[in-house]
């Protein structure tokens, strides 16, 4: 009997885990401060993803490259796995992204908690790039929640 029991168990990885613990810590603060509270997540992950831009162009630095467009994803500090599906399209001067699978607004739709999830992804991306380099544009004009898909393009300011 046991053994039917973790068949029907859904296998768990620390994507899906991070998505449900940020759901619910943005809840508990949203529903207890309201858009003051709702600011502060942003504020907190715009920290967080400047950390990490920061952290990149310093892997960058490492590899003898510049923290210039070009080598933004090739410094990138999380690793790809079967839970993302993205293509990357290298231009003159930028870079686009179409992301047609992502574990964490995936999680956020099967919990029905996109509202928070939202709060991270309207955040995360741009604030990584400005870490990275602080003319490095992050356009994020499609989104999971709504679109279905997640684009990005990375461009230098003029």
């Amino acid at each position: 009997m046991e053994e039917n029991m973790t068949k029907d168990l859904e296998s768990t990885s620390m994507y899906h885990l991070f998505a449900k613990l940020f759901a619910h810590v943005a809840k508990e603060v949203s529903d207890s401060f309201g858009d003051e509270g709702k600011e502060a997540i942003k504020r907190g992950v715009k920290n967080f993803g400047e950390e990490r831009g920061r952290d990149i162009a310093r892997r960058a630095k490492a590899k003898g490259a510049t923290n210039d467009v070009a080598n933004y994803l090739t410094s990138y500090d999380m690793d790809r796995s079967d839970f993302f599906e993205s293509e990357d399209t290298y231009g003159e001067g930028q870079v686009e992204q179409l992301f047609t699978r992502c574990i964490f607004a995936d999680q956020w739709k099967k919990d029905q908690t996109e509202e928070y999830g939202y709060l991270y992804c309207e955040m995360i991306d741009p604030s990584i790039a400005r870490g990275y380099n602080e003319n490095l544009e992050c356009i994020h004009e499609k989104h999971f929640f709504k679109d279905g898909v997640c684009t990005f393009c990375f461009k230098m300011k003029e």
